[in-house]
């Protein structure tokens, strides 16, 4: 295979030279070019036509959310956002993988320049296999995600709890599931793969946009109908408590393949303490984290999807939960927050066509 040709594009010559020399490292990757600002970066992209870009979200003239947004509309072309691990960094990475970023990784900080590079190594190999359809999903929703859908009208829930889990691409695909949800959905944990700090401003975002009540997790908080608990990013794993009344359990310990929050171990502690009463879904991402944790839940008794290849940005875990027997089905994204609300229903209808009824949006507050 041809290497990825990357151009990195940041006002700092420093973490240019940075992010160049750990690329060279990998003989999959050719770091075709380099640019300090959005002018440079144009030119640059029309003369050398790289496979990715990596995008500081500072930088003069232009700021990278702005000029991702003419990229998007323009020019779809893979992109991993460079940010700072600050609250202002965090909310410009969720924005931008709104307007359709790749990936996010946070700028290293003392002693963790080894993790920063395994991380931006894997991002930048991942697009390989996802350039056309990367470029084909871009160019028909270039633009933030819309929310403006239909929602469950006679959703009665049946006490039922939701595990999720998601990696490269999942920003865009909770968004669209938890849109569709309503205010009294069923207790909800979610597991996205991110970095420290941007979890929470996701789910401060998430809370915006959604009906239902979002929080990044903290411990010990019960787990009520109408919430949604989003796993914090890096510091702990999110688990349930094994004993009702059920609670948000964080484990301090160390990363499950490679991440930390795990899917898996959201997805194992669900299985053990509440067995069939549950629902587990795998969405887009890298690796086969949660492939276990779903095929645990299935076992228990659980109703379990998986994200179709055709939606998913990168059809890595959902592929590895499907062929370990741990989904049950594979769904497309349209389809996953109506079947959630199909399994969870104490209606128990036989369609998800009919949960989907237009109902004018309502909201909390």
């Amino acid at each position: 295979m041809k290497p990825v040709r990357v151009l990195i594009v940041d006002d700092s010559a420093t973490m240019r030279s940075l992010i160049r020399e750990m690329l060279r490292h990998d003989p999959a990757i050719e770091v075709a070019g380099e640019a300090g600002d959005a002018l440079e970066a144009r030119v640059a992209i029309k003369a050398l036509n790289p496979d990715v870009i990596t995008l500081d979200v500072e930088m003069p003239k232009m700021n990278g959310l702005e000029f991702l947004d003419k990229i998007m509309r323009l020019r779809p072309t893979p992109v991993i956002m460079v940010s700072s691990l600050t609250a202002s960094g965090a909310s410009a990475a969720i924005t931008a993988l709104e307007i359709g970023a790749f990936d996010c990784v946070a700028k290293p900080g003392p002693g963790e320049g080894n993790v920063f590079a395994r991380s931006l190594i894997d991002k930048v190999r991942a697009t390989a296999g996802s350039l056309p359809r990367y470029a084909a999903s871009r160019a028909r929703s270039a633009g933030p995600c819309q929310t403006s859908v239909p929602v469950a009208a006679d959703y009665c829930p049946d006490g039922r709890l939701v595990a999720i889990g998601a990696s490269t691409g999942g920003v865009e695909a909770i968004i669209a599931i938890l849109s569709e949800f309503p205010e009294n959905c069923p207790p909800t944990l979610i597991t996205q793969h991110m970095p420290p700090v941007f979890t929470k401003s996701f789910a401060e975002r998430l809370d915006r946009r959604c009906r239902p009540n979002v929080k990044e997790a903290v411990d010990g908080a019960p787990l009520l109908p109408g919430q949604i608990y989003l796993a914090p990013g890096g510091t702990a794993h999110l688990a349930l408590s094994p004993t009702p009344p059920y609670r948000c359990k964080l484990i301090a310990n160390d990363p499950v393949n490679g991440h930390r929050p795990s899917v898996d171990v959201l997805m194992k502690s669900v299985a053990k303490a509440v067995s069939s009463n549950t629902v587990g879904v795998i969405l887009t991402g890298m690796g086969r984290d949660g492939a276990e944790g779903l095929l645990a839940m299935r076992r228990a008794g659980a109703r379990t999807l998986a994200q179709d290849e055709a939606s998913c940005l990168i059809y890595g875990m959902p592929k590895a939960a499907f062929e370990c027997g741990g989904a049950e089905m594979q769904v497309p994204l349209s389809r996953i927050a109506s079947e959630i609300l199909r399994f969870s229903s104490s209606e128990h209808k036989e369609t998800s066509d009919a949960l989907r009824v237009s109902v004018a949006r309502t909201h909390r507050r």
